[in-house]
C-alpha cells in the first residue's frame, strides 16, 4: 500500500502527541484508529492495477526532427472505477534534450467496465528504434488517501528515420536534369550520350552532329539531339567505421553523408537510373539493391534508420572488394568517408585501382567548417596558434584531395549543409558529359 501526501500529512497531525513514542507510520497509524481505517477503506476501494489491460496504437515510423504520437488504450476490467496517475515511459532521447517529459505522464479516469485513450507524443532527437519500456500505473481510492501502484510492459516500437534535409534542393536539380533529358534547348553529346531525334541546324551548333543522310532527304540541314543514357547503375557506399562517429556541429558525419545519400538517389531515380547502397565498416551494416524508382528511396531510408558508426576502422580491402560484388562494370561509385590522410593514405589508395579500372568514382566527405574560421584567427598568441592548426588541417585535406584525384576520382569536400547539393552537382556534371 503507498501512502499519499495527504495520508501523510492526516497521520502525522493525528498522531504528534504519540510521535515520540510510535516514531513509525505503523504506529502512528494503530493509535489513530479512525485515519487507520479510513485509509484501510480507500485502499481497499481504490481500483486493482494489476488486472488492467493495455493495447497500442499509433505511429511506428517518424522523420527525424517530426512528432509521432503513440496511443495507448487502457481497459478497467474490476467493478471499481479507476482514477490513476500513468506514465508511458519512453528512452530520454524520444524528445529534445531540453524538453520536459511531462507528455509521458497523464491522469486518467475509467469507469468500471469501460476503456480510455492516451496518446504520448513523442519528439525523437536521434536515429534509429524507439522502444517502449514501461507502463506505470498508481490508481487511488476515492479520498486520496492510499494507492496501488505496478507496472506493465507494453511493447511498441517508433523507427526514427533521417531527416533528409536536403530534399530542399531536389527540384532546382530535378530542373537541370530536364535540361539535360532535353527537355529544353540545352542538348550535350558526349560518350554517355545516345540518340533522340532530328530538328534543324541554328549557328552555333557542333558540325559534328550533322546528319548528312536526313539532309539529302531534306530541304534544310538537319542535325541529331543527344540525351543522357538511362538505366545506368550507381552504388552509394556509406563508410560507417570510426570516422563517421565525429561530429561537425551538432550533426553526426555519418547523419550528414546519408542525407547526402538521399538526395542523389531521389534525383537519379528520376533521371531513370538504377541506385544501390552499401554501408561497410568491417561488415555488411546495410544492403539495397535491385529496388526500383519507386521503391529505392523508402528502402534506403528504412535500412538508414538503425545505422550507427562503429567504433573500429574500416576495412578498406573488405569494403573494395564488396563495392566489386554489388556493382556491375560503369557503375558511378559513390564513396561517402572521411579524407583523413591516414585512413586514405594506408587503407583507400592501395585499393582504388581495383575500382577505377572498372568504375567511376567519387569520394565524398563531410568538412568541419570550424577549420576555416580557425584559420582567419588573428589578435592573440592563442589565434595565431589556432590558425596555423586550420591551415595545417586544410592543407592536409587539400593534399589527400590531390593524391585521389590523381588516380581519377573525383572528390567533394564539403559541409554539412553544402555535402548533399554538391554531390547532386558532381552527378549532373557527369551526365552532362558524358561520363554516365
Amino acid at each position: 500500500m503507498a501512502l499519499t501526501g495527504r495520508t501523510a500529512l492526516l497521520a502525522a497531525l493525528g498522531s504528534l502527541p504519540v510521535g515520540i513514542l510510535a516514531p513509525s507510520w505503523t504506529g502512528m497509524l494503530a493509535v489513530n484508529a479512525p485515519l487507520s481505517l479510513a485509509i484501510l477503506c480507500d485502499y481497499a476501494l481504490a481500483a486493482p492495477v494489476r488486472t488492467l489491460r493495455f493495447t497500442r496504437s499509433g505511429d511506428t515510423s517518424v522523420r527525424l526532427g517530426d512528432e509521432a504520437q503513440v496511443h495507448l488504450t487502457v481497459t478497467n476490467p474490476s467493478p471499481r472505477p479507476l482514477r490513476a496517475d500513468l506514465r508511458d515511459a519512453w528512452p530520454p532521447s524520444s524528445w529534445p534534450a531540453d524538453a520536459t517529459t511531462e507528455a509521458s505522464r497523464h491522469r486518467v479516469r475509467v469507469p468500471a467496465g469501460e476503456r480510455r485513450s492516451l496518446t504520448t507524443l513523442l519528439r525523437p532527437s536521434r536515429r534509429g528504434d524507439r522502444h517502449s519500456a514501461r507502463v506505470t500505473v498508481r490508481s487511488y481510492g476515492p479520498l486520496g488517501l492510499a494507492a496501488r501502484q505496478g507496472n506493465h510492459g507494453i511493447p511498441w516500437t517508433v523507427r526514427v528515420l533521417p531527416a533528409f534535409e536536403s530534399r530542399k534542393h531536389l527540384p532546382s536539380r530535378l530542373a537541370r536534369l530536364r535540361e539535360l533529358d532535353g527537355r529544353t534547348s540545352v542538348l550535350v553529346r558526349g560518350q554517355g550520350t545516345e540518340f533522340d531525334s532530328l530538328r534543324d541546324y541554328v549557328p552555333g551548333d557542333d558540325t559534328r552532329s550533322i546528319d548528312w543522310r536526313a539532309t539529302a532527304r531534306r530541304s534544310a540541314v538537319a542535325v541529331r539531339t543527344w540525351r543522357p543514357e538511362r538505366d545506368r547503375h550507381i552504388l552509394v557506399v556509406l563508410d560507417t567505421g570510426r570516422t563517421a562517429a565525429g561530429r561537425v556541429g551538432d550533426v553526426p558525419r555519418l547523419d550528414a553523408s546519408m542525407d547526402a545519400a538521399l538526395l542523389l538517389a531521389a534525383l537519379a531515380s528520376r533521371a531513370g537510373d538504377r541506385v544501390g547502397l552499401l554501408a561497410y565498416d568491417r561488415r555488411v551494416r546495410a544492403h539495397v539493391q535491385g529496388r526500383s524508382a519507386g521503391d529505392v528511396l523508402p528502402a534506403m531510408v528504412t535500412a538508414m534508420a538503425p545505422l550507427e558508426a562503429e567504433l573500429v576502422e574500416t576495412d578498406a580491402r573488405g569494403l573494395s572488394a564488396a563495392t566489386l560484388r554489388n556493382a556491375p562494370r560503369g557503375s558511378l561509385i559513390v564513396l561517402l568517408t572521411s579524407l583523413d590522410a591516414a585512413p586514405v593514405e594506408d587503407g583507400l589508395l592501395p585499393v582504388l585501382p581495383q575500382l577505377t579500372r572498372r568504375h567511376t568514382v567519387v569520394v565524398a566527405s563531410v568538412a568541419d567548417p570550424r577549420i576555416e574560421r580557425m584559420t582567419r584567427s588573428r589578435g592573440s598568441a592563442q589565434n595565431v596558434y589556432e590558425a596555423a592548426a586550420g591551415t595545417q588541417a586544410h592543407t592536409q585535406r587539400r593534399r589527400t584531395a590531390e593524391l585521389l584525384q590523381r588516380h581519377g576520382v573525383t572528390v567533394v569536400d564539403a559541409t554539412p549543409e553544402k555535402l548533399a547539393p554538391a554531390v547532386a552537382d558532381v552527378y549532373l556534371a557527369l551526365k552532362a558529359a558524358g561520363r554516365l
